[in-house]
């Protein structure tokens, strides 16, 4: 057979790039057959699957674009209660420092106002102590003046009235030396 071949082709001296008559209609009959079968059934398919996909990309694109925009209304939204949580703890802060500062002036108020009444009382008390040791210093004085001038004097000098204005001008005597060496 391989004979038979190398045979025909010495005979025939035909170009090998153009096939013989009978293959040429038998490839285009067989061509025609498979094309018609890829326009028919494969294309339509082949397309159907293309279209879904540029449908489903075109689809997510869209998706993400709208879960895009959510995402940035959400953020907007986050950053607005962001600020005003930060404005509120701003708010309460400062609110704090003036109650703190107020609580502080009142107490600070409360505190002169006791000093100075305590003060008062120990001013008021001072002189109430002053006056009844001033009572009893003259009392005791008079009492002691009145023996030692009696003594001096070799007579009694009981007449109380009598007694009461001496002691008093003697201390008022010694007061006014005392106020004037000050």
């Amino acid at each position: 057979m391989i004979a038979n071949l190398v045979a025909l082709a010495a005979e025939e001296e035909q170009n090998p790039l153009i096939p013989a008559g009978p293959e040429l209609l038998v490839g285009a009959i067989a061509f025609a057959i498979v094309f018609f079968f890829f326009w028919k059934k494969l294309l339509p398919n082949i397309n159907k699957v293309l279209e879904e996909r540029r449908a489903a990309i075109e689809g997510g694109i869209e998706e993400a674009d709208a879960m895009k925009v959510e995402a940035q209304s959400v953020l907007e939204q986050y950053k607005a209660q962001l600020a005003e949580a930060r404005h509120e703890a701003a708010r309460l802060r400062q609110e704090a420092q003036e109650q703190g500062a107020t609580l502080i002036a009142d107490m600070r108020a409360e505190g002169q106002r006791q000093r100075e009444e305590i003060i008062a009382a120990g001013h008021s008390q001072l002189e109430a102590d002053r006056k009844a040791a001033s009572q009893a210093l003259r009392q005791d004085v008079g009492k002691l003046a009145t023996d030692l001038a009696g003594k001096l004097v070799g007579e009694s000098l009981e007449d109380h009235a009598r007694q009461s204005r001496v002691i008093d001008r003697f201390l008022d005597e010694l007061e006014e030396k005392a106020e004037a060496t000050r």
